[in-house]
């Protein structure tokens, strides 16, 4: 495999793999990484504890650590990796605010702070986005067994899957890559892995779906 010179941003709900895909595809193909670094936030353990009172806290310093990131990671690539891999878009803070923010006025002083960052975001050249149904996220949260997501209820999750499945059905940014990851394995089984490296090599155009059985 060549090494990668775009920048693809992996995405997906809660618990679908875009960290652990991000990196064996950054780590195969000599790109930088940028990930979330959610273990930074300390609002995230109150915010699933007590949503309602912790939402707009969360979301703000999301927002501003993803635009770092994006100025410091993102824009400055050096020479000898070309390519970046994200596990997340910037978009897809927005995303969680429109749901998580109870109050208008937060979300009128959230979507001003947004508005004024997004002007200078750099666009992914493809968007991998990541599905899988709810029992299978869940599933995966309680295996992977961080303190502060199990608090974490079914119907949130739902919610999460839902907004993502709704952002994505009309997105018309940039190429978009959707793969079913309920059948595929690519942390533990090699030849998923590659199928789905193969699939992200070709060249993209609009909306292409990836379901193997």
């Amino acid at each position: 495999m060549k090494e990668l010179d775009i920048y693809i941003a992996i995405e997906g709900p809660i618990g679908v793999g875009k960290t652990s895909l991000a990196k064996l595809i950054a780590d195969k193909l000599n790109a930088r990484k940028v990930f979330e670094k959610f273990e930074e936030n300390p609002f995230l353990k109150d915010f699933y504890d007590d949503p309602e009172s912790n939402a707009f806290q969360t979301q703000i310093f999301f927002l501003l650590q993803r635009y770092q990131q994006q100025q410091k990671d993102i824009r400055q690539l050096n020479l000898l990796q070309k390519g970046v891999v994200t596990d997340y878009m910037f978009e897809k803070d927005r995303l969680f605010a429109d749901f998580t923010l109870n109050s208008e006025a937060e979300f009128k002083l959230y979507s001003h702070v947004a508005d004024i960052l997004e002007k200078d975001i750099v666009k992914p050249d493809l968007v991998v986005y990541l599905q899988a149904d709810t029992p299978r996220l869940m599933k995966n949260i309680k295996k992977r067994g961080r303190d502060f997501e199990k608090h974490v209820t079914q119907d949130y999750i739902n919610q999460v899957n839902e907004r993502y499945q709704e952002f994505f059905v009309n997105y018309e940014e940039g190429p978009l890559l959707i793969i079913n990851t309920n059948n595929i394995d690519f942390v533990e089984n090699s030849e998923d892995f590659e199928n789905l490296l193969n699939e992200i090599h070709q060249p993209h155009q609009g909306i292409k779906y990836f379901n193997p059985s």
